[in-house]
């Protein structure tokens, strides 16, 4: 038995997710956008020492985090911001890119969903709404999908 099989002690079985990290430009107005606009509510905050976080993230010193957690339901979202000089800019990325390309969230009410996306300083993605489903982006540009909830 093989530590990949789902039978043998010790398999990613054991293994729960505990949140979503999200690196962000101004915590204050991504904050505002996560919890107005699409409900999060604000659970904690923390400013690990640096030499930890450039151990453990790889960012050169100094880094100069500060990590706010927000959670909606059991979803647990951690807003990460490096005040410091060099960080890289937002680009944009392809859905075909490799890596992380949105986080999806249904709604019983698209239009008022995106009318709060759009007063919380986040913007619709023109030609996206396909009545089901529409894209939006977060004030730093991150991609995040909004989907009309089944009735049941």
């Amino acid at each position: 038995m093989s530590a990949a099989d789902p039978g043998h002690p010790g398999a990613a079985g054991d293994l729960v997710v505990t949140h979503i990290g999200l690196c962000v430009t101004d915590l204050d107005r991504s904050r505002r956008f996560y919890e107005g606009a699409l409900g999060f509510a604000y659970d904690r905050s923390l400013q690990p020492p640096d030499g930890v976080c450039s151990t453990l993230l790889g960012v050169d010193l100094p880094v100069g985090l500060t990590a706010v957690y927000l959670t909606h339901g059991h979803l647990t979202l951690e807003l990460l911001h490096y005040d410091r000089a060099g960080s890289p800019p937002w680009h944009a990325r392809s859905m075909a890119e490799p890596g992380l390309t949105h986080l999806s969230f249904t709604t019983a009410d698209l239009d008022a969903a995106l009318a709060r996306v759009s007063s919380f300083g986040g913007e619709v993605v023109a030609d996206s709404n396909v009545g089901a489903a529409v894209m939006v982006r977060d004030p730093d540009g991150q991609l995040l999908e909004l989907v009309v909830a089944r009735p049941g």
